[in-house]
């Protein structure tokens, strides 16, 4: 990890489901620019401490919070180690999610919740305990990971459709009240990323995603999301709040 412009010196970073793919380079991106990092992770703790561990090789600063977003009590503790190490919050990156792939018919009330008690439920959570150590700094971000299922419609993810839905639409209701704190809320909707899929996910993209031709012709890279994520939360994002930046090379428009 090299050291890169301090834009984000004095600032403290919460990044969930950072142990990997997305959310780790979201962490590696910030910490090169100067901000003091937490890593989360639920269940992986060899990962968060691999991140954890590079980022603090660099000469960064860095900290692991194993926690479950969606339980309260774990979330609450989260925050609270994290303000006892960098004394206050001021960026939190709710990217956490479980993606899965369940046909509606076959779908279970119980697969439904799970998957959008850590999406919608843990971002929620997560700003409710956050947002009160950003009002005494002056205010702060909040960047939410979407993704393009959710505007496009893909089978065998009505779950997952509906849980970014209603993260956007959190965000958007959070842009307003929060606005006056100096508390920006804003939503990152990625299209196909180049990441290693899980095999809860399916192992591929959806079929309707996967169908679709991306008129840039490549998918993301984990750096084109950290960069978005990069903007939104830093001094040259302070303006934009209550928006969903899509990130998809146009696929969205396909």
């Amino acid at each position: 990890m090299t050291i890169l412009e301090q834009t984000f010196a004095g600032k403290v970073a919460l990044i969930t489901g950072a142990g990997k793919n997305i959310g780790r380079n979201i962490a590696l991106d910030l910490a090169r620019r100067g901000a003091s990092i937490v890593v989360n992770g639920r269940s992986d703790r060899a990962s968060v401490e691999a991140v954890v561990g590079e980022i603090n090789a660099a000469g960064g600063q860095a900290i692991g919070c194993m926690a479950d977003v969606s339980d309260e009590a774990a979330t609450q503790r989260m925050i609270a180690d994290t303000v006892a190490a960098f004394g206050g919050i001021d960026l939190l990156v709710s990217n956490a999610g479980l993606r899965r792939q369940t046909a509606f018919l076959d779908m279970s009330l119980a697969e439904w919740r799970e998957i959008l008690s850590v999406a919608l439920d843990g971002a929620f959570i997560l700003a409710r305990a956050a947002v009160p150590h950003m009002i005494p700094r002056g205010g702060g971000a909040i960047v939410a990971l979407s993704g393009i299922s959710t505007h496009v419609g893909t089978p065998n993810r009505c779950h997952v459709s509906a849980s970014k839905a209603g993260l956007e639409g959190l965000m958007r209701a959070l842009a307003i009240e929060l606005a006056p704190h100096g508390i920006t809320c804003n939503t990152v909707a990625p299209g196909a990323v180049d990441t290693v899929r899980g095999v809860s996910a399916g192992g591929a993209l959806p079929g309707g995603l996967a169908d679709r031709g991306i008129p840039l012709g490549r998918k993301a890279s984990v750096d084109d999301i950290a960069a978005a994520v990069r903007y939104l939360g830093g001094p040259d994002g302070r303006y934009v709040t209550g928006q969903t930046l899509h990130v998809n090379g146009g696929l969205f428009l396909t």
